[in-house]
């Protein structure tokens, strides 16, 4: 049996080793999770100490950290836990935190502040208030997202991204990966607002007193264009880059395989790699590997809020649909419903699916119905014929006996008509100003789609180069009418 004594003396051991190293104190809070052997963990840990109490890192000072990390692998929890452990190490910092949204930010808030509060359960048991005896909340401080420490205005203010931070201004300032995902990743609008509220309101927080304060910016990386590419563009010397990916290659070995074995690894590859939008996630997230932004067919797209009016009344428009049914068993039907004004093309809906026919011939009747489609256009490679007719015989059970439907085959070479198109359809095909979220494999499929690269689907483009010839080759007169 060990004495009560010798118990005391291990704990105090314990704290003392915790007041002094980040690593230690992460080990006495959450044995559980920050075991020895995860070795990543153990790094970010004095990777993150080093840069707070200024310590060379490679022969230099850094006060501004860059972590690049695979999901589920501890990187926000530790955040919480180094918020919890500089501010017992002093009491006057001021932290400023950044989540995706308010519910993730009030959630990093609350773990933060609840570890600094938490009771003890038994005796044995050693809490927050054990390793920093003098670090108390202030009294009457409920808000979630803001708080103080006894004896101070503010020690910590937790917001989503795109909100005010209104406040004195902050000496460690932490933004915890700010995009979702690859729909808001490859939405150059989307990034341009938010680099803005990154440059204009978040970093403008940064506290004049006392130097320089310390910024941390925790993100997948998705594109050049994301905050962390941006910000390694203009100084990248400046940031230090912690990068880890899930699984190397070169020596065979997982990051941490507690977390994501080599099994499950392998299985998420072969399932994720097997389609264009989710091979991209799958590279961003384990492996942090850009999208090739650069080699995108499609640079742009136009978009627009209203269809066109003239005195307020619409304008007389040939309502048109151009479908391209699926190849195989893995690839989608993809149906774009589209209205013509002059010269223009404006985009009204689309259905994107990898479902059966027995499904998608009934919804895409009830589509040209509900569009009011003048014209229906379906390219009859592959099966396409058949499946015309099935919705045209959808059509008139539905009561749609508006809607001729017609059907076309293409000969010409798939890619190069995709190539030989993407420019027109470029200038000449607007979306709805929210087309990423209405449709967002569809978005993915056609933002992600690369001009040099092998891509695993090309549905989407295919039918959307189907409508740009029907308008510059005359394409249509030469389908056939059902």
């Amino acid at each position: 049996m060990i004495s009560e004594e010798k118990i005391i003396l291990k704990n105090c051991v314990k704290i003392k080793l915790a007041i002094l190293f980040f690593w230690d104190y992460c080990q006495l809070i959450a044995p559980d999770f920050y075991k020895k052997d995860r070795t990543h963990l153990q790094k970010l840990c004095h990777t993150l100490q080093s840069v707070y109490e200024k310590k060379p890192i490679n022969g230099k000072v850094y006060r501004k950290l860059m972590i690049n990390m695979p999901p589920q692998h501890g990187k926000t929890r530790t955040l919480f836990l180094f918020c919890q452990w500089v501010l017992g190490k002093n009491n006057q910092e001021r932290i400023i935190t950044a989540s995706y949204n308010d519910n993730t930010a009030t959630d990093f808030s609350k773990y933060t502040r609840n570890g600094i509060m938490e009771q003890k359960q038994d005796l044995k048991q050693i809490v927050y208030s054990d390793i920093f005896p003098g670090t108390k909340i202030k009294y009457g401080e409920q808000s979630q997202q803001k708080w103080a420490l006894k004896g101070q205005h503010f020690s910590y203010i937790g917001t989503g991204v795109g909100g005010s931070v209104t406040s004195k201004g902050g000496t460690i300032l932490i933004l915890d990966d700010p995009v979702k995902g690859a729909i808001e990743a490859m939405n150059k609008s989307h990034l341009d607002k938010l680099w803005l509220w990154y440059t204009g309101t978040f970093i403008s927080r940064v506290s004049a007193e006392g130097g320089e304060a310390l910024q941390i910016v925790v993100h997948t990386r998705w594109s050049d264009d994301d905050i962390s590419g941006r910000l390694l563009k203009e100084n990248k010397g400046d940031w230090y880059v912690l990068t880890m990916e899930a699984y190397d290659s070169e020596k065979d070995t997982m990051l941490c395989p507690d977390l994501l074995n080599k099994k499950e690894y392998l299985s998420r590859k072969n399932i994720m790699l097997k389609d264009n939008i989710t091979s991209i996630i799958f590279w961003a997230n384990y492996h942090q590997k850009l999208i090739d932004v650069g080699d995108r067919l499609y640079k742009n797209f136009k978009t627009y809020i209203d269809i066109p009016k003239e005195n307020g009344t619409p304008l007389n428009v040939e309502k048109r649909a151009y479908g391209d049914i699926a190849d195989q068993g893995t690839d989608y039907l993809c149906v774009i419903f589209y209205e013509i004004i002059g010269s223009l093309i404006y985009i009204k809906d689309v259905y994107y699916t990898d479902e059966p026919a027995e499904i998608t011939e009934i919804e895409t009747a009830k589509r040209l119905k509900r569009n009011e489609t003048n014209l229906a256009v379906f390219e009859s490679n592959n099966g396409g014929r058949f499946f015309s007719r099935n919705v045209k015989e959808q059509c008139r059970k539905q009561g749609n006996h508006k809607t001729v439907v017609k059907w076309m085959s293409q000969s010409t070479n798939k890619i190069a008509r995709i190539h030989a198109n993407s420019h027109w359809i470029m200038e000449n095909v607007l979306f709805p100003i929210d087309w990423a979220s209405r449709w967002s494999s569809f978005y993915l499929a056609l933002t992600t789609y690369q001009r040099k690269a092998k891509n695993k689907h090309d549905d989407a483009p295919d039918a959307l180069t189907g409508i740009a010839q029907q308008h510059t080759e005359g394409k249509i007169l030469k389908s056939a009418v059902i």
